[in-house]
């Protein structure tokens, strides 16, 4: 064998760390409102139409209440229990903030469901002292934001997630060699415990089960089979059905499972408790994809010199724009909106913030918004920093060239005018807000009031050509309006509307509506109605129908007015 060979490099274990945070709904609340600490506190959510506990603080639980319990049991027991509604957008921003705390131990973490977190610490743990000093630093962290965790490191994101929820006190059994006493079967162990008991001396304790000693959740490495023998079954993330069907076999750990046939077990349970005792095993890969760095587009700008004047700010901002700008097209992404940040020399923060009509990358449009709102800022004795963000940014796609000479002009030019609309559109958002901009569409529908649909113009495209009306409609729509004549379907000669007397000279209809069955629309609760087309001695053409009475009596309305 030649020594100078390099020497084949060793394979290399991999080490899982699985975070649980049982708490985790509970204790956002408790952050903000710590004076709950003292009393039973539940998080209430809505599961199988129902309303049952989802987080409990440690004050709850020690009055006998438990995840998933019906509210209203827990009130029975609970009579003082306090609750809040679940709010999961904001578990959800925790669990995200938690995740990033948690790339201080591992470059590699996932967020798994909504109180969980999968760490990749292989090539990890040494830089912390090992996996016990790592372990117990994350309890000490967590135990300073309030938090509480119940951890779990295995070779297997499956153990981990295992030993972190069903390891009872954390320890692992060593593997069962029969040297030792606590090892050899029960009547043995009896009788070498009093082979070793000295008659009037203290009696000898009872040997500690498995996952009994030690206080950590670690699994040495390939000890896998050792690690999950002793545990449930529902350690193995399978439905509680599945593990319940187990139990009626008497098959209650996963030790029992392990030396049983496959094809039997698949047969009779399904693939996927199959599939989740060999990945617990390691026997089929399960990968941990961490979500990936939220996109950040920002640049900053520090001066040597306060500056105060607008021709300087804007100075500083025509550097500051190129580069953002060329950030957003490089990730192929356009800006909604940004916001710039002017930190005052003695401290202090004035900020500008620019909405568009459509994603941007280009300064040239950028830049005149900024200069509509430079005239409110206070700049105090100048300010030394100037950051430029782009907080909401959208999808930017090119855009495919028509073939011809005449239809890419025609789209040169339609592509031109559109851009100076959204310009346009962004300038007034400048001063007057972009929500207060609107635009019509047409709408589906043969209610008249209900043909049209007011729009924000920042966020839709212009309306396609309005389709032309089946049968002709007012020029002015307004709310039905009481007329006052006879009660009957029978168009009248004379009617008497805001105050007026009408005589009917021209009539064409009538054309009847039906209101909506499938919607309870107020407006309509007079039931059918049959419209006219009036046109009076006076010169005025109305639009007047007749309701023949539902929910509301009925009689004749005018809507429109054709002038």
């Amino acid at each position: 064998m030649n020594p100078d060979a390099p020497r084949p490099a060793r394979p290399v274990n991999r080490r899982i760390l699985s975070l649980w945070f049982p708490r985790l709904a509970a204790e956002r609340l408790l952050r903000h409102e710590p004076a709950l600490a003292e009393v039973p506190l539940a998080v209430v959510g809505e599961a199988a139409n129902q309303r049952r506990l989802t987080a409990l603080t440690p004050a709850a639980s020690a009055r006998g209440l438990l995840r998933g319990q019906p509210l209203a049991e827990a009130l029975t027991l609970c009579p003082d229990l306090v609750t809040r509604p679940a709010d999961p957008p904001r578990e959800a921003q925790t669990l995200a903030a938690l995740r990033r705390w948690a790339g201080r131990f591992s470059p590699w973490v996932a967020e798994e469901g909504t109180e969980a977190l999968m760490v990749d610490l292989t090539g990890c743990a040494h830089l912390f002292g090992g996996e016990t000093a790592l372990f117990q630093q994350v309890h000490d962290d967590c135990a300073d934001l309030g938090l509480t965790v119940r951890a779990g490191i295995a070779d297997t994101a499956g153990a981990a997630w295992a030993l972190a929820r069903h390891a009872e006190g954390g320890g692992i059994a060593p593997a069962r060699t029969g040297d030792a006493i606590d090892q050899e079967a029960r009547a043995t162990r009896s009788r070498a415990q009093k082979r070793h008991w000295v008659r009037g001396g203290p009696a000898p304790a009872p040997s500690p089960g498995p996952g009994a000693a030690g206080g950590t959740r670690i699994s040495p490495p390939g000890a896998l089979r050792q690690s999950l023998a002793p545990l449930p079954v529902a350690a193995l993330r399978i439905a509680p059905d599945t593990a319940a069907g187990l139990a009626r076999l008497g098959i209650r750990r996963i030790g029992d499972l392990m030396g049983m046939p496959r094809a039997g077990l698949a047969r009779r349970f399904g693939q996927d408790l199959v599939r989740r005792l060999d990945q617990a095993l390691g026997v089929e890969p399960e990968p941990i994809s961490p979500a990936g760095a939220p996109l950040h587009f920002a640049t900053r700008l520090s001066l040597p010199e306060p500056i105060g004047l607008q021709a300087d700010i804007l100075a500083g901002l025509d550097r500051l724009l190129p580069p953002l700008c060329d950030k957003l097209r490089a990730r192929g992404r356009g800006a909604r909106r940004l916001r710039l940040d002017l930190l005052r020399a003695e401290g202090g923060t004035e900020r500008i913030e620019i909405g568009l009509a459509r994603p941007t990358d280009r300064p040239d449009s950028l830049r005149p918004l900024f200069e509509l709102k430079l005239g409110d800022l206070d700049a105090g004795f100048g300010f030394d920093v100037l950051r430029l963000v782009a907080p909401v940014t959208e999808p930017l796609h090119a855009t495919t060239h028509k073939g011809g000479w005449a239809v890419a002009a025609e789209a040169r030019t339609d592509r031109t005018d559109g851009q100076a609309l959204d310009d346009l559109i962004a300038r007034i958002g400048a001063r007057v807000g972009l929500e207060r901009i609107t635009r019509e569409h047409p709408a589906d529908s043969h209610i008249p009031e209900k043909t049209q649909s007011t729009q924000a113009a920042a966020y839709s495209a212009p309306a396609p050509d309005w389709p032309a009306p089946t049968r002709p409609r007012p020029l002015t729509l307004f709310r039905p309006e009481p007329v006052t004549a006879p009660a009957t379907p029978d168009l009248p000669a004379r009617f008497r509307w805001r105050g007026r007397d009408f005589e009917i000279r021209l009539a064409q209809g009538p054309e009847r509506i039906a209101p909506e069955w499938w919607l309870d629309d107020p407006n309509w609760r007079s039931g059918v109605r049959d419209y006219w087309r009036v046109t009076t001695t006076q010169g005025v053409r109305l639009w007047l129908f007749f309701a023949h009475g539902a929910t509301l009596s009925g009689g004749w309305f005018a809507q429109g007015d054709f002038a």
